[in-house]
């Protein structure tokens, strides 16, 4: 997962690292006064030489101070040689491969540029010891990553902690992203906790979607609520709120119709199934391998009804992982779960640590 992202960063901050470590000592400009001392260590020196009868301990003291004036300018000389500064000009070089390396693997530019930004601002000019160069850039890209990433809130504990069930949660999204599958996988993983659940098959258009969804609950144990194809996606949304509130069910999960996201009819249909279900949670199902799309669907559906979190899927496939990091940034929601596989128990909370740590920026 994400293995080509990984390892372009890798190089690009051991390329860096490698080039400040090969460069050219400079020159050391010795000052006046370091020119002076050195001319006065130079004659204590001689008159040392010249006063080998002077007292053993009045000798020892002469020969601890030389070598506390020796040891200070010494200290300044190594400390110059060894310690190196990423001049803003030379980042400048650098974050133009930056720049093209993330936008390579689906990281929205936007995002791209916050990354470079945030990146200049704390490496250029800070005084680093050569071997900490390729360590200080890991870390500072671990701590842009984790304020890019908005951290996700539990949705298992919004389900519990709602006094007046059912807690209704709205899935949206494109056709052919993994939508109901998904939400198969979210009705098996509320069961395994305790938490009792209802389908409704809102997709009233798709061939095929309401058998699909309703074969979903057979396996799983999962009441799915349904109409004729053709019917109101809405009406089947709050007939599913009704049975759960009769039933006393702890939550319904609403399918609806994938829709592409610049079609502004389709997008006032799910307008409507919003409007009339009152969600407390509405959920963008999209593919993680799909990059720049999947950010120009969020938005639009975040638009449309302003989306809480998202559910990323073919994130086992995922390896460039560049869309994990920009949908949530340019959206400012969390991503709740990754998708990693067909089988219902291949669905995994997202974890910002361990993203951190895929990318080959953890510790």
């Amino acid at each position: 997962m994400f293995k080509f992202l990984k390892e372009k960063l890798s190089k690009w901050t051991k390329k860096i690292s490698k080039e400040k470590e090969e460069a050219p000592k400079e020159e050391i400009e010795v000052s006046k006064e370091e020119k002076k001392k050195i001319k006065e260590i130079a004659k204590k020196a001689e008159k040392k030489e010249k006063t080998k009868k002077e007292p053993l301990k009045e000798a020892e003291e002469l020969e601890k101070k030389e070598k506390e004036e020796e040891k200070g300018f010494f200290e300044k000389i190594t400390e110059k040689i060894t310690k190196v500064k990423i001049t803003e000009k030379e980042f400048d070089i650098y974050s133009e491969e930056l720049e093209m390396l993330l936008l390579e693997n689906n990281v929205a530019l936007e995002v791209a540029e916050k990354i470079i930004k945030e990146l200049k601002e704390r490496v250029v000019d800070k005084e680093l010891l050569k071997k900490e160069i390729e360590s200080e850039i890991k870390d500072s890209f671990k701590d842009i990553i984790r304020e890019i990433l908005v951290e996700p809130f539990d949705l298992v504990e919004k389900i519990k902690n709602k006094e007046a069930k059912p807690y209704v949660v709205l899935f949206c999204g494109v056709n052919g992203t993994g939508k109901t599958t998904t939400i198969a996988k979210i009705a098996d993983s509320l069961k395994t906790k305790g938490l009792s659940c209802v389908l409704a098959a809102a997709d009233t258009f798709r061939a095929a979607s309401i058998e699909q969804l309703k074969k979903h609950g057979e396996k799983i144990g999962v009441k799915v609520i349904a109409q004729e194809y053709g019917a109101d996606p809405a009406a089947v949304g709050f007939d599913a709120i009704k049975y759960a509130e009769k039933n006393h069910i702890d939550c319904v999960l609403i399918d609806t119709a994938g829709r592409m996201h610049t079609s502004k009819n389709l997008m006032a249909q799910i307008e409507k199934v919003a409007k009339v279900t009152k969600p407390d949670t509405k959920i963008f199902v999209g593919e993680s391998i799909t990059g720049n799309d999947a950010i120009e669907q969020v938005k639009s559906f975040d638009w449309a009804i302003h989306i809480d979190g998202i559910i990323l899927t073919k994130a086992d496939i995922d390896e460039k992982g560049g869309t994990a990091l920009s949908v949530g940034y340019v959206t400012k929601k969390p991503i709740l779960y990754l998708g990693t596989g067909q089988e219902y128990n291949k669905i995994e909370p997202f974890d910002k640590q361990k993203f951190i740590w895929k990318l080959g920026l953890g510790d």
